[in-house]
C-alpha cells in the first residue's frame, strides 16, 4: 500500500514538474543553444595600421550574445592590440587565423608583425566597461571603447 502511494506521488510529481512552453516563451535558440547562429552577430572589422584610428564608434554588446570580429593588420608597423579586462569578461570559441582555428582558455592580448586578418568569435558575458587600446599609445583614437550590458 506504502509503495502504491509512493508511485502515484511520484507519477504526478513527474508530470507537474516538466517544463512545459506556450510558443511565445519557448527558448529562442537552436539546439547549440548560445552558440546558435540565431544568437550570432557581426561586429565592425577593427583595422590596426599606423596613425590610423581602431573604430568609427564605441561598442554595444548584449551579453549572452556570440559575435564574431575580424582584427586585420595592414603591416605598416608591428602593433598589438591589449585588453585583459575585456578578454577575461568575454568567453572566446575560437580565434581563426589562415583557417587555423585557436581555442584559447584565456587572452591578454593579440599582436600582429606582419600583415594579417585574424577572426575572433566570442560570448560576451560580464556587463561593463571596458576597451582594447594599442599599447604605449594615449590617443583616444588608438582605444576602442566596449560595454557590456
Amino acid at each position: 500500500m506504502k509503495t502504491a502511494k509512493i508511485a502515484a506521488l511520484s507519477a504526478i510529481l513527474l508530470a507537474t514538474s516538466a517544463p512545459t512552453w506556450a510558443d511565445e516563451d519557448a527558448p529562442k535558440f537552436g539546439l547549440a543553444g548560445l552558440l546558435s547562429s540565431k544568437n550570432k552577430h557581426d561586429l565592425p572589422e577593427v583595422i590596426l595600421s599606423a596613425g590610423m584610428p581602431l573604430s568609427d564608434a564605441p561598442w554595444r554588446l548584449k551579453s549572452g550574445a556570440y559575435y564574431e570580429v575580424e582584427i586585420t593588420s595592414d603591416g605598416s608597423q608591428e602593433l598589438a592590440l591589449k585588453g585583459a579586462d575585456f578578454f577575461r569578461a568575454i568567453w572566446i570559441d575560437e580565434i581563426v587565423i589562415e583557417g587555423l582555428e585557436i581555442r584559447p582558455l584565456g587572452l591578454d592580448s593579440v599582436e600582429f608583425d606582419e600583415a594579417g586578418t585574424m577572426e575572433i568569435g566570442f560570448i560576451a558575458l560580464k556587463p561593463g566597461s571596458y576597451n582594447l587600446h594599442v599599447p604605449g599609445t594615449t590617443g583616444e583614437t588608438q582605444r576602442l571603447e566596449i560595454t557590456i550590458e
